[in-house]
């Protein structure tokens, strides 16, 4: 499956921002859709997940202020941002993940997010 990851942009503090995640393909086999991101001169890290099941997960940096949603009908994976802060500045990109016969991950492209001061 391809993915590409768009939405990103230049936003002020507590300014908020939607990624889209479109998926080539039904994303309903997949066990668990997700946003990265990776700041300049850190590594990657995980922000939230949404596996098949509905169960979210998020990185304590971001809870209460970001929600990830999965539509499986329109094979598109969101991240809804809100009270942004200068930290949430960062490239973000879309994961899926398969659990059959063996870990299979996908990554999109990256879309970036600037939140100025």
């Amino acid at each position: 499956v391809q993915l590409q990851a768009y939405g990103g942009g230049l936003v002020q503090a507590g300014g908020s921002l939607r990624l889209f995640c479109a998926a080539s393909r039904s994303i309903f086999s997949m066990n668990v859709m997700g946003w990265y991101r990776q700041a300049p001169g850190k590594q990657r890290e995980l922000v939230a997940s949404a596996t098949s099941g509905g169960t979210t997960n998020y990185a304590d940096s971001v809870k209460g202020r970001f929600t990830i949603s999965r539509d499986n009908d329109k094979n598109t994976v969101y991240l809804q941002m809100t009270s942004l802060k200068p930290e949430d500045t960062a490239v973000y990109y879309c994961n899926a993940e398969r659990y059959y016969r063996g870990n299979h991950a996908y990554w999109g492209q990256g879309t970036l997010v600037t939140v100025s001061s």
